[in-house]
Parts: C-alpha cells; sequence; structure tokens
C-alpha cells in the first residue's frame, strides 16, 4: 500500500507542479477576428500542448487596454496592430516577436468603405459627412485615414460632419452597412474575413479606396520575459502551418501561417505617423509606460 502511494505521489507531482507554474497570458483585440470562444479553446490548448504551459488568452475591447495590459506586465504576449507598435515610448516595454502572413505576404491594407448604393466614390465625396473610425490606436481604422486629411491640410473635425469610434472593425462594417455612418475605415484583413462567414453584412458595403499595404499586425511580447519562453512561442507559432492541428487552425483564422520579418516592415506606418504629426501636434504624443 505504501509502494503504491509513493508511485502515485511520484507520478502526479510533474503534473501538479505544471498545473500551478504561471500561465502564459496573450493578449488578443479585435484585429483578430473569431467566430465563437471554441476556437479560442482549441488555440490556448494547441498552444498548451507545444510549449508545456498553460496558456489564456486575455481579450479587450481597445488596443490600448491591451497596450496598458502589456506595460503593466499582466500579459506577456500580445496581437496587436502596427499603429501602437511603432509609437515611441518613454522606455521600450516590448519587442516584435512574429507576424501573420496573410495571403503569401506579411502585410494587409486599409479599406474605405461606404454603404453600397451611396453616390460617393473618392474619398473627398465624404467631406461634411458622418464617418466612423475604428479605434484611436489603429493603423487602417485611423492613422491611415488621418493621413489622408492631413494631406489635404484639413483635420477631422473640419473635414467630416461627425466622427465616432466604433473600437472594433467588425461594428465599423456594420454601421456602414447599416447606414449608421456614411463611411469608416477598416483592416482589409477583417472585411475579408467577414465577407467569408457574413457576407450579407459586407455586400452592404463598397470600397472606394485601398490603401498601399502595411506591415500586417504583429505578434509582441514584453520585455522581462524569460528568453526560453520567447524562443518557444515564436517557435510554435511559426511551425503551426506544418502540422495538422496547426493548420486547421490557421485555415480557421484564414492565415497562411506566422513569419520572422525585420522592423522595417513597419517604416510606412512611421511614414503615416509623421505625416499626422507634422500636421497636427495632438498626435505627437510620446507613450508612457
Amino acid at each position: 500500500m505504501r509502494l503504491t502511494f509513493l508511485i502515485l505521489l511520484i507520478w502526479i507531482t510533474p503534473i501538479y507542479a505544471a498545473n500551478t507554474e504561471t500561465p502564459i497570458r496573450f493578449g488578443l483585440t479585435a484585429v483578430v477576428p473569431t467566430e465563437n470562444l471554441r476556437f479560442l479553446d482549441q488555440w490556448s490548448q494547441y498552444l498548451e500542448e507545444k510549449t508545456g504551459r498553460k496558456v489564456e488568452f486575455v481579450q479587450r475591447k481597445s488596443y490600448r487596454e491591451v497596450m496598458d495590459l502589456l506595460d503593466t506586465g499582466v500579459i506577456d504576449f500580445a496581437w496587436i496592430c502596427g499603429y501602437p507598435y511603432i509609437q515611441a515610448r518613454e522606455t521600450e516595454s516590448l519587442q516584435l516577436l512574429t507576424v501573420p502572413i496573410y495571403r503569401g505576404a506579411p502585410r494587409y491594407h486599409s479599406y474605405i468603405i461606404v454603404y453600397h448604393s451611396s453616390p460617393y466614390k473618392r474619398f473627398s465625396d465624404l467631406r461634411g459627412k458622418s464617418f466612423a473610425f475604428s479605434d484611436p490606436d489603429s493603423n487602417s481604422g485611423f492613422l491611415y485615414p488621418l493621413a489622408l486629411i492631413a494631406k489635404k491640410g484639413e483635420k477631422p473635425e473640419t473635414f467630416f460632419r461627425q466622427t465616432f469610434f466604433t473600437f472594433n472593425h467588425a461594428e465599423t462594417v456594420q454601421a456602414v452597412s447599416e447606414q449608421v455612418a456614411d463611411g469608416g475605415a477598416v483592416d482589409s484583413y477583417i472585411w475579408e474575413y467577414i465577407a467569408v462567414f457574413k457576407p450579407d453584412i459586407t455586400e452592404k458595403t463598397r470600397i472606394i479606396k485601398k490603401s498601399p499595404s502595411f506591415g500586417f499586425p504583429p505578434i509582441v511580447y514584453r520585455l522581462g520575459i524569460d528568453t526560453d519562453t520567447v524562443i518557444q512561442m515564436k517557435h510554435t507559432l511559426e511551425n503551426m502551418h506544418q502540422d495538422l492541428t496547426g493548420q486547421e487552425l490557421l485555415d480557421r483564422l484564414k492565415l497562411d501561417g506566422f513569419g520572422d520579418y525585420s522592423d522595417s516592415l513597419f517604416n510606412e506606418i512611421r511614414a503615416l505617423e509623421n505625416t499626422v504629426q507634422n500636421a497636427d501636434p495632438r498626435y505627437s504624443v510620446v507613450q508612457t509606460d
């Protein structure tokens, strides 16, 4: 009896130790389109099996909320937008981990959309109209249209009659499809994702302007995480396409995979930021940690 007890104790101790180890916390925002919570459960389970650590996804509505969680060390990794990634900080607190590959490249676009039967054909046609921005820390949903306005020598409050934030690209598409806004700016990846799963929504919208390509919203990690965890997570994500379960999850995300890319991938976004800051000092704010 005593021998049986000792064997059981030896067998369950590693399991107990693994279960009590601090989980890896992974932040997600609206940049990640997910149809249901079951998908996130499956993805976290996959990451747990590959890393040997419990993985918890932490969802927040806005990019700023996720960035605050990174800055305070509440989360370890996050899938964020390129705009908050390139913003200057008094103390650097995050690093690039990996970049999603979408339709063969680590790039995406901003779409300026309008209601499908509206008369608007160009961005300039939206002067004096209502406009939905997606998030104040979004490149495609805010920074890009700001740069378009800045190049015209104007500001949002003088160019548009009314503006508002939806804090979600999908909700921006919804707002335009329901004519709550005359136009909106959205992430092309999100619009195209919705077009697959909910075509009745995107069919009520029309793209009138497509931006140049930008570096795809990256996955980052906060400084201070142990090197082994960083290497393990990077290897796991960048090798998802090599096994059946990982490929199935990528298919659900409509991604080709994840890849190792240089920080220079986001230089186009930096150029947009410079355009906007030079035109309007309100956007020349250094993020504090």
